[in-house]
């Protein structure tokens, strides 16, 4: 395993649970490593050793969410949609660096989002349901904006069943409203409103459209601040 040498690092990073599907509290990562970012499972580090990977370090109690995810990127491999997987240790999975802004970042940094991301991600799906997964929870903090192409992170849920309808609803939320702010910049502040009013409200009777046209207010209020 060529990552054994820096092993004894990646023991050391200290990370908590979170609550309420937070990302985990990071309590300590060692110097010699790169922050890169956070999810509610793991936080994601880099070496300037192995430039070109990185090192998902799992909160402990998350064995199972770590084994299903290499699992799920055993199946995916030689896909164009996804990292690489490059093998798994007993806390962490080594995957490829990937660079580029996610959607979330697009909006709050105002870089114009093509169709043909959308169009990728759908084509990404499929490849995935053609290998026997179930590709969910799908966000914006999910994907890449790469070069002009999609690349979708965080596999972790896809040996689960059911549908979250996530992405569905922000194609939908893209071709109803995205024209209306297209390559402008979202206050930060905003967007995390948005998200979380609609963890709160996304299920039952849904309507995007109504609950859209909510924030559509609140984002012409502000541009008159």
């Amino acid at each position: 395993m060529f990552w054994s040498p820096i092993k004894p690092l990646i023991d050391k990073i200290d990370i908590r649970p979170s609550v309420e599907n937070q990302p985990v509290i990071v309590q300590f990562i060692p110097e010699e490593l790169e922050w890169i970012g956070t999810g509610t499972d793991a936080v994601v580090v880099r070496h300037l050793s192995y430039p070109e990977v990185v090192f998902k370090r799992y909160v402990e109690g998350r064995e199972q969410t770590r084994l299903n995810e290499y699992e799920v990127y055993l199946r995916l491999h030689g896909s164009p949609y996804f990292p690489i997987c490059f093998g798994m240790d007993d806390s962490f999975l080594v995957l490829s660096y990937e660079q580029g802004p996610t959607l979330y970042d697009c909006l709050a940094e105002g870089i114009f989002i093509p169709e043909s991301v959308i169009e990728e991600v759908e084509q990404a799906r499929t490849d995935a349901r053609n290998r026997n997964l179930n590709p969910r929870d799908i966000h914006l903090k999910n994907i890449l904006l790469q070069n002009g192409h999609a690349k979708l992170l965080d596999v972790s849920e896809y040996l689960k069943d059911g549908n979250d309808k996530r992405w569905e609803h922000l194609v939908q939320g893209y071709r109803l409203f995205y024209p209306m702010v297209a390559g402008r910049k979202i206050p930060v502040n905003l967007i995390e409103q948005v998200k979380n009013a609609y963890l709160d409200q996304a299920q039952g009777n849904f309507s995007l459209i109504k609950f859209g046209r909510q924030f559509l207010q609140l984002w012409k209020h502000n541009l008159k601040e």
